[in-house]
């Protein structure tokens, strides 16, 4: 009997539907987690008095839970005045340039994840501090144990949104150009990927920091090592 295990799959809604480069799409539950997991900000984009807004915050993902945790931000304000506001919160990583013989067939290779619905403001003081902790674990891990924890008036002054993972498009595009078999292909123009690596550079400390305070190993063993 076999005991592997079914791989997870996406459900495909009219609005996560892969329309247009269809071969760039995914509906696997773990390319959508790959992504989510290797960054820490994304795009809320919500409407905020009549108008469209995409506000730049920093996110925590439970995969256990299924929950993306939000920080608060102006558009927060918004959703807690219009309960059931749907959202759409986006998370792209950029991985190189494909520059191509022709600037017509230059591209990006990337990694995305979209997930819609309606969050819910964060509440549950337990709750709060989970997902406060996840957020602030998936930025900078070994932090949250390290540093001083949010007081009661600091738990009281943050908003935290909570979005499940029930609805979620992901798309990646990698390689190079497909160009050399054509027409462009004899152009003496050169081709190719130019990678974009992120790392994590040497940690700088605080101007007030007082005199023998050590540098964490939390924060030393990051330095020179990719940062998604």
């Amino acid at each position: 009997m076999s005991t592997d295990t079914p791989p997870r799959t996406l459900p495909v809604t009219d609005r996560t539907r892969h329309r247009r480069l269809r071969e760039q799409g995914s509906v696997s539950r773990d390319d959508l987690d790959a992504v989510l997991g290797a960054g820490f900000v994304c795009h809320l984009a919500v409407v905020v008095d009549g108008s469209p807004l995409a506000v730049p915050t920093v996110y925590g993902f439970d995969a256990a839970a299924d929950t993306l945790y939000l920080h608060g931000s102006a558009a927060s304000r918004s959703l807690v005045q219009s309960p059931g506001a749907s959202v759409c919160v986006t998370v792209t990583h950029i991985d190189g340039l494909v520059l191509a013989r022709s600037v017509f067939e230059h591209s990006v290779n990337y990694r995305s994840a979209m997930v819609l619905g309606v969050p819910r403001v964060v509440t549950d003081p337990e709750e709060k501090l989970h997902g406060l902790r996840v957020l602030a674990e998936q930025s900078a891990p070994g932090r949250w144990d390290y540093a001083r924890g949010p007081s009661r008036k600091e738990l009281a002054a943050t908003t935290l949104l909570a979005l499940g993972i029930d609805e979620a498009s992901v798309k990646t595009s990698t390689g190079h150009t497909d160009d050399a078999e054509g027409p462009d292909g004899e152009l003496p123009v050169w081709a190719g990927v130019l990678p974009l690596l992120h790392t994590w550079g040497e940690p700088e400390p605080d101007p007030g920091l007082r005199a023998g305070v050590p540098l964490p190993p939390h924060v030393a063993e990051r330095a020179g090592t990719p940062a998604d």
